[in-house]
């Protein structure tokens, strides 16, 4: 199966407060359960949900904004990527979600999650 834009994640001092910034802008309300730590719009309305995940450090070697694909291959497709050109950064599990973070030949950060 291949690859497809599940979310788009922005690094944050405040997951809420920024949700709730892209919230009015984009006129959709943000998903219930927001907090400083995670906040999330159009969970069950849009294709790419806006993920804002809370982050001790915004440093500016990593980007702030990133891909998050899914797939229900992960392995393949993350060994797929690795072939033409990404690299293994690590691999997660939290949240109830198992993820690998890649970096693409510009050195650009991506998630592959389980999907």
């Amino acid at each position: 199966m291949p690859l497809r834009l599940a979310n788009i994640s922005v690094d944050c001092v405040d997951a809420a407060a920024l949700a709730g910034f892209y919230a009015e802008l984009l006129e959709q309300p943000a998903d219930p359960g927001a907090n400083e730590n995670f906040a999330s719009i159009g969970r069950e309305t849009m294709t790419p949900t806006l993920m804002f995940l809370r982050v001790p450090d915004k440093n500016p070697g990593k980007n702030v904004v990133h891909l998050d694909l899914v797939a229900t291959d992960r392995r393949d497709q993350i060994e797929r990527a690795i072939t033409l050109g990404a690299k293994h950064i690590a691999d997660y599990d939290e949240y109830g979600i198992s993820w690998s973070t890649l970096a693409d030949p510009e050195g650009n950060l991506f998630d592959i999650a389980q999907g």
